[in-house]
Formats: C-alpha cells, structure tokens, sequence
C-alpha cells in the first residue's frame, strides 16, 4: 500500500510499504477515506525530529471502512464506517472506565514513562504505524472505533479522531462559566474549533488572538471577537479592555511549543537538527526546549482565580514556570492529550443531523495522498490560507 512515511527533518514522503494484517483477535484492518495532517505532525519533521526513525509512517486523524475484522470482533463487520480515535485505549482497564483514555493501562509506554500508544506518532507512544495510508490495523477492534453512518460526508466525522474531542476537552477543561468570557491564543484547527465549542456550550463571550490573516477571517466570520496580535502586552491589554479590566474567566493555550518569544528554546529546538538523535532524546527529557510566549501570556492575561486550559504541545521536561504569579493568581491549570472516547457520546449527535460546528466546511485543503509531501510543507508555512488539510487516499 501507500502510505506518508518519516524519512528525516522536514521530509517527508509517500512510499510503498507492507499491507497491514491482522496480528490479534481483536484487529480490524480500515480502509482509509479521510486522513488529517494535524499541527502535531509538524512537531515529528521538527523539535520531534529525534524520537522518529526512517520508514514511520505518520498520522493520526484518520476514518475509513472496516475491510477485514479478526476473528474475536463482534461489534463491528466489514463494510462498518469507522473513525479512528488517535489515542489507542482498550476501553476496558481502570483508566479507561475513569474516562482517562489517554492514560489507558493496557497500552501505556512504561518503559518510555509516557502514556498510552498513539497512532503514527514516535517511539515514545508505541512507534505504531499512522493512518495517513491507504489502509490502517486499528488494535480493540470492539471498543476503539467509532462507529458512524453512512451517508454525510467524511468532512462530517473525520474530525472525532482528533480535533473535536481535544477541542471539546479544551473547553470543558477550562471550566468557563455559563454567560462567562474565554480568551483562545491560536485559531489553528484546535483553536478554531475551541471558539466554536465553547460558543455552542455556552460561554458568554469568546475572545481569539492570532496574525494568520486567513485564520482571523474565519474566526471572525462565526462571530469570535479576534485581535491581529500575539504580543503579550497587547494581548493582556485587549483582553482586560474587554472584561472590565480583570481579563477573561478562562485562557485557552491552543498554540503550544511553537510560540515565538524565548531565544533560547528557539536555539534549543534548532539543536535537534544538528546534535545526534541518542544525545538529543535525553536532552530533551531532561532541559527546557519549549517556547513558552503563549502559556506565559495565558499566565498574565487571565483573571485571577481563573483556569488555563493547555491543548497546544509542550516537550520540554525542566522549563521554567513563573509559579509565585500562578500562587498569587490563584489560577487553575488542567492540561493533557484528549481522552477521545470520554467525549465522543457528547459529540456525536452534534454531527449526525444537522452540522452545529461547521465541521462540513472546516477543511481549507482536501489533497490525495500521493500529494502529502506538498501539503504538509504548505501547511507548515501557512500558505495558501491552508488551516485544515485532509488527505485522501
């Protein structure tokens, strides 16, 4: 088969690889339809560059149909239409009956001290091939995929693997009051669909920061009160003008390590394209590599005694934090990879019906497969006013 492979520092190709099999069971072996590139991937061909080996192949945003099933799958038959959760969770252990996919017990990486195995996404969470391919072995084939009907478009579902739910957590993390205000930092495809989320359940008034002109433009046409800036004094002064001086009841950091602003993480990251794979992993486990402007202008800008929500990636181990001002504050911090199934029941029905997060337009680019190497370098360079592209095999 076809699949987008990992071949170094801002490379990547579509290569010819094995056709998966099933190994357990449990397997299903999906067709792929719809694959998203996810600003995560970015981090492999970058700072993520030494936790990747040649040959990896990428993504974790995929759906498709069920092709072939094992012979311990009951719940699902060939021709099913699936989406694939990016976290792999076995839906039984404690974790997952705790609504902590992500953590699941039974795929959990001990020997790396990471948590459970992600699709197409490093050694450091299993090294399991990716879903940007024409087909994909899906592992818990009774409990992991989501089923969906046929029917509305892929555009419709795809977005469960990944986006909706980290989204959805985002804002369910950031705890913003019924009629109360939140601030978004980055209209990438997580921020955006935060604004959307949180809009729909809820909040009284959504604020969003960004330069993209093309993501502004979006934003601002569903309604979100945007600023044509990330610099923070013109952050923290826009905000408070707009919730009577006190800043917003939430911040949502969808941006992450990527955040402009801190010289030395800027030559920390670079240094992971120059020092040795095996010095540069322990590196990174043990020293600071994060661009830390978004969280600290989160840190600033909101109220006190109001809550941070992280969904943007961080991967420095020993950055520093300015705790005396999150004391002070009293603000709350909830953070971590989206535990897919623990939201899926609350965002389902928003798709099957009618489409109430404008998931069915959310797409900028719909590329085939063969076209990936091309995608991801315009996706990375914010060209073409791409800010979602799903590949299609």
């Amino acid at each position: 088969m076809r699949a987008v492979t990992w071949h170094g520092r801002d490379d990547v190709r579509v290569d010819t690889v094995p056709d998966p099999t099933i190994t357990d069971p449990t397997d299903v072996v999906v067709e792929i339809t719809s694959s998203g590139i996810c600003g995560s991937d970015l981090h492999l061909i970058e700072v993520m560059a030494p936790f990747m080996t040649v040959g990896d192949v990428m993504g974790h945003e995929p759906m498709g149909v069920v092709r072939e099933v094992g012979p311990g799958v009951t719940e699902l038959q060939v021709g099913d239409r699936v989406v694939v959760p990016f976290n792999i969770s076995c839906g039984t252990c404690w974790m997952c009956s705790q609504g902590l996919h992500s953590q699941c017990e039974t795929t959990q990486n001990r020997e790396q001290g990471y948590g459970a195995s992600l699709f197409g996404y490093t050694k450091l969470y299993g090294q399991v091939p990716g879903g940007q391919a024409e087909y994909l072995r899906v592992p818990f084939g009774n409990t992991l995929p989501i089923k969906v009907p046929d029917g509305p478009p892929d555009d419709r579902f795809v977005y469960l693997s990944d986006v909706l739910p980290t989204a959805w957590q985002a804002v369910q993390y950031a705890a913003v009051p019924k009629g109360g205000s939140v601030l978004v930092l980055g209209l990438g495809p997580i921020g955006d669909m935060a604004t959307r989320v949180a809009k729909h359940l809820g909040a009284g008034q959504v604020l969003a920061a960004d330069t993209v002109p093309e993501r502004l433009a979006r934003a601002r046409a569903n309604g979100i009160d945007v600023l044509d800036s990330t610099t923070q004094a013109d952050v923290v002064a826009w905000a408070r003008d707009k919730t009577d001086g006190r800043g917003p009841d939430a911040v949502i950091d969808a941006v992450g390590m990527e955040a402009h602003g801190s010289p030395g993480a800027k030559l920390a990251q670079k240094a992971t394209a120059i020092v040795p794979d095996a010095i540069m992993e322990k590196v990174m486990q043990v020293a600071g590599i994060d661009r830390m402007a978004a969280l600290n202008t989160a840190i600033e800008v909101v109220r006190r005694g109001g809550t941070i929500s992280l969904s943007g990636v961080y991967g420095g181990a020993t950055d520093p934090m300015p705790l005396m001002t999150m004391f002070d504050k009293q603000i709350q911090l909830r953070m971590g990879q989206a535990n897919v199934w623990r939201w899926v029941p609350d965002i389902l029905p928003l798709l099957v019906d009618e489409d109430f997060l404008g998931v069915e337009s959310f797409a900028t680019h719909h590329v085939p497969l063969e076209q990936a190497p091309e995608a991801y370098e315009t996706f990375r360079r914010k060209q073409d006013g791409a800010v979602k592209v799903l590949l299609r095999p």
